[in-house]
């Protein structure tokens, strides 16, 4: 340590220097090699795998919602009916063209999270069926050949 001083001093011109530069030797400490122990692989217990819950009975529909939005803001009111497992009609002839594409895919995405299906009725209904509700092929080519005002 008093060579690095001296150094310092030198350096900062506070002593003359000698000429002579001593460094100090300092030895080694001899160590002995550190045996580790190997490691050794150990196969942790296997967990059983997450398999999916028995889907419960789900309650009795009681009622279909049929909404018409006139803003994407409404869409809201759509998701917690939905939510609630009541297949939900949507009727957005009364909406613009930009947010009735909005509100679809929000319909879409609503109905991929929760494994329902989304079924276009005509070009601007749509119904959002939630899983535990099934619409038969019988019922929609019979529901696309009515008409509303059937006056035969």
């Amino acid at each position: 340590m008093s060579s690095a001083l001296r150094r310092m001093t030198n350096y900062l011109g506070l002593t003359e220097d000698d000429g002579t530069t001593q460094e100090a030797v300092v030895a080694k400490p001899k160590v002995a090699p550190v045996k580790r122990p190997t490691p050794t692989l150990s196969v942790a217990p296997q967990l059983p795998i997450a398999t999916q819950s028995p889907i419960q009975e789900a309650a009795p529909i009681d009622r279909i919602v049929t909404i018409t939005p006139r803003f994407y803001s409404e869409a809201r009111a759509i998701g917690e009916y939905y939510r609630e497992g009541n297949p939900v009609i949507m009727n957005l002839s009364d909406m613009e063209e930009s947010e009735r594409k909005r509100l679809i895919d929000f319909a879409s995405g609503l109905v991929f999270g929760h494994a329902g299906t989304i079924e276009r009725v005509t070009s601007k209904v749509f119904l959002l069926s939630p899983p535990n509700v099934m619409v038969s092929s019988e019922e929609k080519t019979a529901a696309a050949n009515a008409s509303l005002f059937n006056q035969s």
